[in-house]
């Protein structure tokens, strides 16, 4: 398919683009409604997302059971299935065996609650549209900071969804990127941000079950150690709409010219006997 130019009317004559939209939340979420509404304004919107809430589960794949996709009856234009799988298994399967054609762009969203900082390595909101990016296209994961089920609450991430949708379809090389939006719906303007470091007190509630065996639950709270100017955090914590570019070559290049002369240090210890 040609990807059509941003602006108005792109779903308005030459080709429609294909959007897959995902999420973490399951397929009743409002958020997830919300912005698939919005998006069929810009093409043929295709939603494959999760049964039940898959929230934490990073970007896991299922291997070891059958995926199961059960068609859901939206209207209003919009094709919809729900699996038993992450938000990965939902975006592999959409692109590969359920969409009509090639697809253009993956959005995953709007999650119940923002992903900031080292949350997007556990996020599967944000996994699912890693997976897009993963496959080659642009991605954009969104979040609000709230945890509201009012659907009107989600509008204006939606919104903004949409019209990010529009710049990155006019990129030439695909970009992923990191949303999170105030949930007060009064944002204060939008900075394009870094990722902080946020990690957990966690805490593990040791209980017993009818049969008197063991089990835990995680809970505990979150801990923003970097609310330094430019990070997500800082930025949504003074009101702002937060975007994260984000990528995913974890390779430290520093390190590796670092430890370079280790190759022939460990090679000779072994003898050659490797």
């Amino acid at each position: 398919m040609t990807r059509s130019q941003p602006g108005p009317g792109l779903a308005q004559g030459g080709d429609w683009v294909r959007i897959l939209v995902t999420n973490d939340d399951g397929i009743q979420a409002p958020g997830l409604r919300v912005l698939a509404r919005e998006l069929a304004g810009l093409g043929s919107v295709l939603v494959v997302a999760p049964d039940r809430e898959r929230s934490g589960t990073g970007h896991g794949i299922t291997v070891h059971t059958p995926l199961r996709v059960t068609p859901v009856d939206w209207g209003e234009g919009i094709q919809a299935f729900t699996l038993n799988g992450t938000p990965a298994d939902c975006v592999k399967l959409g692109i590969d065996a359920l969409a009509d054609g090639p697809c253009d762009l993956v959005i995953s969203g709007v999650n119940r609650g923002p992903n900031l900082g080292t949350d997007v390595l556990y996020s599967g909101t944000v996994s699912g549209a890693v997976e897009g990016y993963l496959q080659g296209l642009p991605a954009l994961a969104v979040s609000l900071d709230s945890f509201t089920s009012r659907e009107e609450a989600y509008v204006p991430a939606a919104r903004l969804a949409r019209n990010l949708a529009e710049k990155l379809l006019g990129l030439e090389a695909p970009l992923l990127l990191n949303v999170n939006v105030p949930g007060d719906g009064q944002a204060r303007g939008i900075q394009i941000t870094r990722l902080g470091v946020r990690k957990y007190r966690n805490v593990f509630d040791r209980r017993e079950d009818p049969r008197g065996r063991t089990y835990y639950w995680l809970a505990g709270e979150a801990v923003d150690l970097d609310l330094s100017p430019g990070t997500d955090a800082r930025a949504l914590q003074d009101g702002y709409i937060s975007i994260t570019p984000l990528r995913f070559d974890l390779t430290d290049r520093d390190a590796m010219a670092q430890i370079r002369s280790w190759e022939g240090e460990l090679w000779t210890s072994l003898d050659g006997k490797a």
